[in-house]
């Protein structure tokens, strides 16, 4: 496996696990339709909660939650669009999350951005 899809496998275990202590419960790990993919699907509270994980080993270029392009949340949001379809809410709201990490060693910086951005006003939201 290539070194970015490990370090993308990584963070997204550590993101997992930081949710789950956050008391989300963890509906679907990378959910995917057709090319469509959605890192991690969580339930918290009466919110359906769809959550992208952006990983580094370094913030030199940037902070992770930077690389969530405009493109990246349309396929989100695309990807939900599916999932919905798919899998009926039952009248529960939506939220789409970022979880950002740097990873250094087996020690992780998290940060969570909770209702990052919503499909209607796509690039938006910043991350400050």
């Amino acid at each position: 496996m290539a070194e970015h899809n490990e370090l993308g496998k990584k963070g997204e275990a550590f993101a997992k696990a930081f949710l789950e202590r956050k008391k989300y419960k963890i509906l679907a790990c990378n959910w995917r339709y057709h090319k469509l993919e959605v890192d991690i699907i969580a339930q918290q509270h009466n919110f359906l909660v769809f959550v992208e994980v952006k990983t580094r080993n370094t913030d030199v270029f940037g902070l992770p939650e930077s690389f969530v392009s405009r493109k990246q949340q349309q396929n989100l949001a695309n990807a939900v669009e599916a999932y919905l379809y798919l899998y009926p809410n039952m009248g529960w709201d939506i939220r789409y999350d970022v979880v950002s990490i740097i990873l250094k060693g087996e020690q992780a910086e998290i940060e969570h951005f909770e209702d990052a951005f919503w499909p209607d006003n796509l690039g938006l939201y910043s991350f400050e």
